[in-house]
């Protein structure tokens, strides 16, 4: 399947889905950037500003200056006049003069006092000096009134900021306020070119887009259903492991029934203030059945989905759980006329709560698997649509080479070979480039490590004791690549993958796939009689494949055909089994690992000249494909 198209951004901070093919709705009116910093800062600045406009005005009040100042003054012929009300005198200068006392700045107008003990002959020293005496006063004061506007604008200024913000976050606001949630509608957002997502980019899940095929035609014709009174599935539960295109499917059947597509993801609802997650899905509801028929998609809904009652708040429900209980509410709401189906889309569908599962919500669960060899075909010609392919690029091959992998798997294989045929200045992908992105993919990138001549040769040991193991069983899974070449954390890496798509698996390939495993450390055993840590990986690969054995397939006669280990468990032992059945797990456990690692001795013993003879090859070479490997081997290929 396709990448799907970019999801349009939401045009609100506070609105936690996206939508697509709405019709257009009034602007909503805009909101103050930047929330509460941005309310934060602005008062900041209005607060300056207005101190810097006080400041202005201050400029205005006169110095008060000494009386002998004021008399060195009148001496120097510098007064032109005064205004004199008892002792008090106001007077300007003829020329400034820098502030006494060492204050910043230069003074014309000022104010001084006049000793009642002075006897300086003030009158003939001011009639000498030709000083004007006006009956009216040099320096006007403000007035109170004044004073008091002036002292109180910047608390105004404020006030007025807060109030604006507060009426603009809080328009339409209907019951938690425009902080917690506002009710403005959102203005739907429209894809680019406006070529929306159907079913002809959705590959490799046929079956699947057959069942939602339903829905589709539900939402085109409901009127042929509703003439024989059948209704509207209130919910669909798209139940699948991450990247098979659960998503993908929700958008083509919105976009194949032509309705509006509204998409959010569980956890975007979720918010430290508990009542914000349940308005939101009251909001994202009304907005759905404003444009009906349409549909609402909601990803990772176990986020808020799982089982009530573990996680409850003290004396009440937390967030999540009212959360679950507003998207319960909505969902038992409709009356099937209205024309809204909700699609979820989860990992995990065994957590959900039975309430959220039952008749009536989710009526359809759809199971979306990762795609068979044919199918992953199909989405590697859809993702390669816009990537000029050499002749030589089989996507067939690759197809067979990549069992397990999902939509998005696929996707990243093909975007990481054009990404190398880019470094390699081609016009074109090849198939060499396929085949060594994927070994990136599978095993990781190269690592330029130089390692010592011994090391490297217990290396290309053990890869060639877990390829010869590999190449012997009957039934095994072929081995495509072989290197001593660093990847990743590891020193080297075999690669085995089927020829076809395996469902179910039998005890003897189980067997194999554990003796396989066990060739590492068995060739360093054999050759070397040292046991070294390269064998980490390997091991734990071996110990789930014997716990799932016996604890869960039922592949040991001790103890019995029944489940002693849950698939999900979080330690090693689940606690759903007696401690005896337990101990007779591990007892089975190490017997079959045991039997498995005498084995894949044996077998490299007898094979001895085989294991020399590709380890040979290998340190040769550094890395041996499929048909390098047998023939360095001498071993002929046992499946095709």
């Amino acid at each position: 399947m396709p990448s799907p198209t970019p999801v349009p951004p939401r045009d609100r901070a506070d609105t936690p889905w996206r939508s697509e093919g709405a019709p257009p709705a009034p602007p909503p009116r805009r909101r103050m950037p930047g929330g509460w910093r941005g309310l934060v800062l602005t008062a900041l600045i209005v607060f300056l500003l207005a101190n810097a406009v006080l400041s202005y005005f201050n400029q205005g009040d006169e110095p008060t200056v000494s009386y002998t100042e004021f008399s060195r003054q009148v001496a120097d012929g510098n007064v032109s006049k005064i205004y004199s009300k008892g002792d008090a005198i106001q007077g300007e200068l003829r020329n400034k003069q820098p502030l006494p006392d060492g204050g910043k700045g230069d003074y014309t107008k000022f104010v001084t006092q006049r000793p009642a003990f002075a006897d300086d002959q003030l009158w003939a020293n001011l009639s000498k000096h030709n000083v004007v005496v006006t009956a009216s006063p040099v320096v006007v004061q403000r007035s109170f009134l004044a004073n008091l506007l002036i002292s109180l604008a910047p608390m105004l200024l404020l006030v007025l900021l807060w109030v604006f913000i507060a009426r603009r976050m809080g328009a339409g606001t209907g019951g938690t306020g425009g902080v917690l949630g506002r009710k403005a509608p959102p203005k739907p957002v429209e894809l680019e070119g406006g070529r929306r997502t159907t079913f002809a980019d959705v590959a490799g899940i046929d079956e699947v887009k057959g069942e939602l095929n339903d829905v589709v035609d539900f939402l085109g014709n409901p009127q042929q259903y509703r003439a024989l009174g059948a209704r509207m599935p209130g919910g669909v539960l798209l139940a699948g492991p991450p990247g098979t295109g659960k998503t993908l499917l929700a958008r083509a059947v919105a976009g194949e029934a032509g309705v509006p597509f509204f998409s959010a993801s569980a956890s975007e609802f979720i918010e430290m203030i508990v009542g914000v997650g349940a308005s939101r899905v009251r909001e994202l509801f009304s907005e759905a059945r404003k444009v009906a028929p349409s549909i609402v998609f909601i990803d990772e809904i176990d986020t808020i989905g799982r089982a009530r009652g573990g996680g409850a708040a003290l004396g009440g429900h937390d967030e999540r759980e009212q959360t679950l209980n507003q998207i319960l509410t909505e969902m038992d709401g409709f009356s099937g006329s209205e024309g809204v189906i909700v699609i979820a889309a989860t990992n995990r569908p065994d957590v959900l709560d039975p309430a959220l599962t039952r008749p009536g919500r989710f009526d359809r669960t759809v199971s979306v698997s990762p795609p068979d060899r044919a199918g992953r075909e199909a989405i590697l010609r859809i993702h390669t649509r816009d990537i000029p392919l050499a002749a030589d690029a089989d996507l067939g091959r690759v197809a067979r080479t990549t069992p397990g992998m999902t939509g998005a798997d696929l996707a990243n294989l093909a975007n990481e070979a054009a990404l190398l045929a880019v470094k390699r200045k081609q016009s074109q992908v090849t198939q060499a480039d396929f085949m060594d992105a994927l070994e990136k993919v599978q095993l990781g990138a190269a690592r330029s490590l130089v390692m010592p001549e011994e090391e490297r040769r217990r290396t290309a040991y053990h890869e060639s004791g877990h390829a010869l193991l590999g190449m012997l069983q009957p039934g095994a899974d072929p081995v495509r690549k072989i290197t001593i070449v660093p990847r990743g954390r590891a020193l080297g890496v075999t690669l085995s993958t089927p020829d076809a798509d395996r469902y179910s698996y039998t005890e003897d390939y189980l067997r194999g796939r554990i003796i396989g495993a066990l060739g590492g450390m068995a060739a360093e055993h054999v050759v070397f009689d040292v046991i070294t840590t390269g064998a980490e990986n390997d091991l734990e690969q071996v110990t789930n494949l014997a716990r799932g054995m016996v604890g869960r397939w039922g592949m040991s006669e001790r103890v019995g055909r029944l489940t002693a280990i849950p698939a999900d468990a979080q330690s090693p032992y689940g606690l759903l089994a007696a401690p005896a059945t337990l101990d007779a797990v591990d007892h089975e456990m190490r017997r079959i690992v045991d039997e498995c690692y005498v084995e894949a001795c044996r077998l490299l013993r007898e094979h001895r000249p085989k294991l020399d003879a590709l380890t040979e090859a290998l340190l040769a070479n550094e890395t041996l494909d499929e048909p390098a490997a047998y023939e360095a081997a001498g071993i002929p290929r046992l499946s095709k």
